[in-house]
């Protein structure tokens, strides 16, 4: 009994003393533990120079080592151009950025994104390797702005301070969507960092030069025409009567590519007897929204009027529902043409797309002003005499078909031409190219300064216009394209994307100097 009663107060005493020594241990640990956790923040990092901003899982930064941003059909064009920048001698080469929204969830836009990926790498490899060994090779790196461009502000503060060794930044590609958040970010590459951006896909009227004679983005370039200019392109082609034709648009405002395609189509509808029919798109226009219901109650009104012509201003995915929505119409021994910008290009792959309404008996036809297509210049026999040239596109197609072949300079992933994406991307990138190497100047200086980069756009034109694949890019003194080809191309009942002929914004091809007119901002 002593010995029971003495192990219970000496073992127990001992225990709590033990028990109450560790929880202490345990307890400072942990405060230490937490406390060094809290003066430790989560490293973000995605791969050296890129990162997860703070509030977001999206990776977005300026990548040159390879990384695919976690977008598996990037893989392998990634992969071509970091083998390709691989290959370069230091001190070698200037930098040309890729800038796009690489983790787009917008399945129809990362097909594009992946396209303009492609057309670019040809470029740069056709640029380094067959070009007659001219200097400095052609380093490309990927710029991801994220989602919706949402995080352009840092990775255009990145680019700015790009253009310093080892990088020599000398000019910014890709910026490809007539957005808010784009017109901002060529606003700060170019006015504010003094950094050359040619812009892909970039049709808005307000993100250009010219208007007024004033140059908001000195050393912005485009290769892609205007909205203004592909609705004048259109209504040439289609001799469309305004008395025979009304307009449906957004009402929301702050998107350039909406706000100035209505504007542009408003012009040409002027003395029209009907007033716009309006819909509003989501604050995320990708989304699905309630404007179904919207546009099935626009189809009647339309079939209310004498008109046999819909111009439609909006983005891709309320323009697939307007279509759907118009096949099942109840007027439908009318025939109606929808007439549209370049967003068209995105309803070939959509499988929301309702291809009944698009059928003989359906009556609708639906065309738009592509920014390229293989049909323009594939077909000598056929293909305008001035313009563009057949010759520059089938060096290109040689090109794409050394990338698709096993053991040739690529792979670079599923392909298609129809988009027009690879094309234009692939021309952008040659005018960026033009740029820097016309503005190489003699003597020991390989790579020139930034501004002397910009200054050349003004010089694009006649002998010295770029050949694209696309067409001709012969800019006029503000950077724009002079009466740039435009393929209308019709959606078929099969989402196969029909190239119908090239139009032009004048009316009529260029002469065959491409000089544009005095006296204005040109085309």
């Amino acid at each position: 009994m002593p010995n029971r009663l003495r192990y219970h107060i000496w073992y127990s005493t001992r225990q709590r003393i033990t028990t109450s020594v560790l929880v202490a241990v345990l307890l400072t640990g942990g405060t230490l533990i937490a406390i060094d956790q809290a003066n430790d923040p989560e490293d973000r990092s995605c791969a050296p120079g890129v990162e997860r901003p703070a509030g977001s899982e999206e990776c977005v930064g300026v990548s040159s080592n390879g990384y695919d941003f976690s977008v598996p059909e990037l893989k392998e064009v990634v992969q071509a151009i970091d083998r390709e920048n691989d290959t370069l001698e230091k001190d070698s080469y200037a930098t040309v950025a890729l800038m796009l929204p690489f983790t787009s969830t917008d399945m129809g836009k990362r097909t594009k994104i992946l396209h303009e990926m492609q057309g670019a790498y040809l470029q740069q490899y056709r640029a380094n390797h067959e070009s007659n060994g001219e200097l400095p090779k052609i380093r490309l790196v990927l710029a991801n702005t994220g989602k919706n461009d949402a995080h352009w502000a840092p990775v255009v503060e990145r680019l700015g301070n790009m253009t310093d060794a080892p990088d020599r930044l000398r000019a910014v590609s890709g910026v490809a969507t007539s957005s808010t958040q784009i017109k901002e970010a060529v606003a700060e590459l170019t006015a504010r960092k003094g950094i050359a951006v040619v812009g892909t896909t970039i049709t808005a009227d307000d993100i250009a030069n010219g208007a007024k004679g004033k140059d908001p983005y000195p050393g912005l370039a485009r290769v892609s025409p205007t909205n203004r200019d592909e609705a004048r392109a259109l209504a040439h082609f289609g001799k469309v009567r305004p008395d025979k034709a009304l307009l449906v648009q957004d009402t929301v405002t702050g998107d350039r590519y909406t706000d100035t395609l209505k504007t542009a189509f408003a012009d040409l509808l002027k003395g029209a007897p009907y007033e716009p029919q309006l819909f509003t798109s989501p604050d995320d226009p990708t989304e699905e929204g309630t404007t179904p219901n919207t546009f099935r109650q626009i189809t009647h009104l339309i079939c209310d009027t004498s008109a046999d012509t819909v111009y439609f201003a909006g983005r891709h995915t309320q323009l697939r529902q307007f279509i759907n929505a118009l096949g099942a119409r109840g007027c439908r021994d009318r025939a109606f043409t929808v007439l549209t910008g370049d967003e068209g290009s995105y309803l070939g792959g959509d499988r929301k797309l309702n291809r009944a309404a698009l059928s003989s008996t359906s009556k609708v036809t639906v065309r738009y002003a592509a920014l390229a297509h293989p049909g323009a210049w594939a077909d000598a026999s056929k293909a305008p005499k001035t313009g563009g040239s057949p010759a520059a596109y089938k060096s290109f197609t040689d090109l794409l078909a050394r990338a698709e072949k096993p053991g040739g300079i690529g792979p670079i992933g599923a392909t298609s031409l129809n988009d027009g994406q690879a094309i234009v991307a692939y021309d952008a990138l040659a005018l960026a190219v033009h740029g820097i190497r016309q503005a190489k100047g003699a003597g020991e200086k390989l790579v020139p300064e930034p501004a002397e980069v910009a200054d050349q756009w003004t010089r694009v034109k006649g002998s010295l216009r770029v050949e694209g694949a696309s067409g001709w890019i012969c800019l006029d003194n503000h950077g724009n394209p002079h009466n740039k080809a435009v393929p209308v191309v019709e959606l078929a009942r099969d989402g196969s994307q029909r190239f119908v002929e090239v139009a032009w914004p004048e009316g009529k091809a260029p002469s065959k100097t491409c000089l544009p007119p005095g006296g204005g901002a040109g085309s």
